[in-house]
């Protein structure tokens, strides 16, 4: 993750205005799914996202209640026993939890966006 500062200067109505734009660069790799259903495919996935949960784990910003909440949804996509879908379904409903806290800070609501999506592209059958 790399965050760099975007300064913004422009005019209006004979004002000289600047304002600087945090921009967070976030990626993650999208894997193609097959409509078949690879479970290699949703397997990768799933182990992307814990990696991205366990930074947001490790990240002190963050305040202990949304980690705690991390850290659940860590131990769901961690299952053995129940299918990707299930896990990828029961993560999306925490993550949006805790994408609604008011005192979660942005980049790491936008590392929570980011998560939500890549599990919304395991495939469901």
């Amino acid at each position: 993750m790399s965050i760099t500062y975007v300064p913004h200067t422009f005019k209006y109505n004979d004002h000289i205005i600047t304002s600087q734009l945090i921009k967070t660069n976030i990626v993650i790799n999208l894997f193609p799914r097959n409509m078949g259903g690879d479970s290699t495919t949703a397997e990768n996935v799933l182990k992307q996202c814990v990696e991205v949960i366990e930074r947001i784990m490790s990240d002190d910003a963050v305040p202990r209640n949304i980690r705690r909440s991390a850290e659940n949804v860590k131990s769901i996509l961690m299952k053995e026993s129940t299918s990707e879908a299930i896990k990828a379904a029961s993560a999306i409903s925490i993550l949006d939890e805790i994408s609604n806290d008011p005192n979660i800070p942005l980049h790491t609501r936008t590392l929570i966006w980011n998560v939500a999506s890549q599990l919304e592209t395991i495939p469901v059958a």
